[in-house]
Order: C-alpha cells, then structure tokens, then sequence
C-alpha cells in the first residue's frame, strides 16, 4: 500500500464541499476535464463554462476552472511538467515553495547524509517532494483536511507515495523523535480560520511576527533544537535579533530574487554564521555575524549592486571588504570602487555621471545622448521608476541606468551602464 494512503482525515469529504469538489476532481470525469482545461484562456473561461455545463455537472466545471486556473499559476513555481499533473488550493500556491529553492534545501539535508525528515506545516506537499526526490523518506503533516488530501494527491501523482506519508494531524503532537531531521514551515499569513497550527496556507495579510506565526517561531525553534537536524523556513525579512546563536541563517535568492530565509539547526551546519546563497548557480557567501560597519567614501568609477539575499543576510559588509571598496552612504546597499570588481554576488555598473537630484537636468542629459530605452534603479529614493520614466519622454537609439540614492545623506542620481 502506498504510504500516502497509511492516513486519512478522520471527517468525510462529504461534510465539506471543497473536499466533495476536490474529490470530483480525481475521477476519471474531472481528470478528463482538466486535461482539456490545460491550455485555456482564462479571457475566454465564461464562453468555456457555459459550454462544459452542456455535458457536465456545473460544480465539476467550476472546480476545473478553478483548479485550471491554479496550475496555470503554480507553472512559474513547478515547472509545467509537475504544475499539470498536481493539484491546488489559492493559498497553497502562493505559500509553496518553488521547486528550485526546495531541492536546495533537500539537497543540503541530502548531503548530511539524512534519509527521514518529518515535514510539519506541509501545505499541499511541495517541500516533500523535494525531499522524497533526494530519496528522502518524508512523514508530511497538516492539520487542514483539505490541504492534506491535496498533498496526499500529489504525492501520489508525482509517483512518490512510496516515500511520502501524509499525515492530517496538529503539528504540535507529533513525535519526531523516531526522524534524522525536522523541517518546519510556519504559516506566515493571518485569518488561518478554524484549521489551526498546522493548517493549510493562511489567507490574508502577511504576519512580520515571528511569534504570531502558526505556529509561533519559539515552538518551531524548540522543535528544531530537539532534532538532530533541523530547518526552519521564516519570512526574509525577520529581524535578525529574532535569530539565536544556535542557528546557522541562510538567505536564498532566486534569478536575484530573494525568496525566503531558513534556519539551520544541529550537525553539519555552522551555527552563528549568516549565509546568502544564490540560485540556480549554487553560489554561497558566509561569515560571522555582526560584520564591523563598512567604510563610507565618494562614489568611484564603478558601482556594485549586491543581490538581495547578501543584503538579507547583512553581508555587504564582506563585500566592500572583497573588492577594496566602501558604501556611497552608510544606509545605502550601494558599493563602489575606483577599480572593475567580478563577482557573482553583485551586478557590476561604470558610473560616467553623478548629478544632484534634479528631472529637469536628468532630461536633459538623457535628451543629449539621445537615450531611449532608461533602467531605473533606487534605493533611498521615493520616486517611482515608472513615473519619472513617462516624465523622461524618451526617444533615441542609446541606452543608460540611473541610479536614484543617497551619496552621503544628499539626493543623487548615478548614471552609467552595466560592465560586461
């Protein structure tokens, strides 16, 4: 039998419609439907319902909608491989880890030599299939009966309920002591509703928090430190006196997008260190925190712009360090030198031009060398790049970057264009 099948939720799916209409889903009738479904415009879905409810139920069709909709959207997180072929609910898209970032965690525990993680807070499975990938043995658990069976389903789909067991359960009465590690994923959003610690992905606003996290960051941490290893997901922007000393902190970053933070418990991980790690290419900065303030100085003739999981992390200081540089002002993530510095952790810019801040003059100087197509960046600036772009009104073959910053306190804009 597989795995995935060891638990179900004690409530039947006919007490609670969206079960009922998540169950319709996995008929060979509703599998029929979301396969048609695959490739439909979501412009077009009104003329498409009214034709589907000529030969189906009208629910079926509006939870293939639905759900056509959902896989469309968790494409940019799964790849359409695996997108098309699992199931969703809203929050548990928008919650999910992307694929990338998750077998980069998979692939660290992996690496240690862990063969069982008990995944508490699973939402609909995408860090365990992570994990069972790396041939990892995963006990799933969630609260929310919905957002089990969906984990379940997946698992299933993916062809991996051999190692998957999915469990509907309160995170907080799990014993994981039998497991390798821990792996916890706080719900980072409000209005959870009835599900409880553990639930499914919460709706509403994001929780800045730690101990209004569900559940809180201080449970999560004792989890953790019970466990020979252990990860703790959290929000990139956790302040970083809410991280102790017993946790290695790594932020990871995306294509240059910051996508979430982890905490690192036990053997094999550094603990008291700050890490930013920079995907797809695997790229890893880390040292001691708190790094010593980095020197402030005039603006050179290049500029560095860190990725943001190395500010995430405070490792700009290493950095400046790195390429004999300082910061344009002591509040601004902004290096620069007097010589070209490579580096997979910024991106590299020649300045040619370094004005007050003014439109009228940055017009003019755009108009001058007939700059068409202008990349906006800001940092300490309330300007918004789209607005001050449409006041440009450009025209011409060239191209620029403008920088809109602070240079020690004043308002300035750095123009130039990328090395490389």
């Amino acid at each position: 039998m597989d795995r995935v099948n060891a638990t179900t939720p004690s409530a039947s799916s006919a007490d609670d419609p969206a079960r009922a209409a998540f169950a319709a889903l996995r008929t060979p009738e509703g599998a029929q439907l979301l396969a048609e479904l695959r490739d439909h415009d979501p412009a077009d879905e009104l003329a498409t319902a009214t034709r589907l409810r000529r030969t189906h139920p009208a629910e079926l069709v509006s939870a293939a909608l639905g759900q056509a909709r959902l896989r469309q959207r968790a494409v940019a997180k799964f790849g359409a491989e695996d997108a098309y072929r699992m199931y969703f609910t809203p929050n548990g898209v928008e919650q999910a880890t992307r694929t990338s970032v998750a077998a980069h965690r998979a692939a660290r525990f992996a690496g240690l030599g862990v063969r069982s993680v008990a995944d508490l807070c699973c939402g609909i499975g995408g860090d365990a299939i992570a994990l069972a990938r790396a041939g990892i043995s995963v006990l799933a658990v969630d609260r929310d009966p919905l957002t089990a069976e969906v984990a379940r389903a997946n698992a299933q789909a993916l062809g991996l309920g051999d190692l998957i067991e999915v469990r509907c359960a309160d995170v907080t009465e799990i014993d994981a002591a039998p497991y390798d590690a821990v792996f916890v994923d706080p719900a980072r959003r409000g209005a959870r509703g009835a599900s409880g610690r553990g639930g499914g992905r919460a709706a509403g606003g994001r929780i800045f928090d730690p101990e209004a996290y569900s559940p809180p960051l201080s449970w999560a941490t004792a989890a953790a430190l019970k466990a020979p290893r252990a990860a703790l997901k959290i929000a990139p922007g956790i302040p970083h006196e809410a991280i102790g000393p017993e946790a290695e902190a790594e932020w990871i970053s995306d294509g240059g997008d910051v996508k979430e933070a982890v905490l690192w418990y036990g053997e094999g991980f550094a603990s008291g260190t700050f890490r930013a790690t920079l995907l797809p290419s695997g790229a890893a900065l880390s040292a001691p925190a708190p790094l010593p303030a980095p020197p402030v100085g005039p603006v050179g003739r290049y500029l560095y712009e860190p990725d943001g999981a190395v500010i995430r992390a405070h490792l700009v200081a290493d950095l400046v360090e790195r390429c004999g540089g300082r910061l344009v002002d002591e509040t601004i993530a902004y290096i620069t030198s007097d010589e070209p510095y490579s580096s997979p952790y910024v991106a590299g810019y020649e300045i040619t031009d370094e004005l007050p801040f003014s439109m009228k003059r940055l017009k003019a100087l755009l108009r001058e060398r007939q700059v068409g197509v202008l990349t906006v960046k800001k940092r300490g600036s309330a300007v918004e790049p789209e607005e001050l772009r449409r006041r440009m009104k450009l025209s011409g073959p060239g191209s620029a970057t403008v920088f809109l910053t602070r240079v020690a306190g004043a308002p300035t804009m750095l123009i130039g264009h990328p090395l490389g």
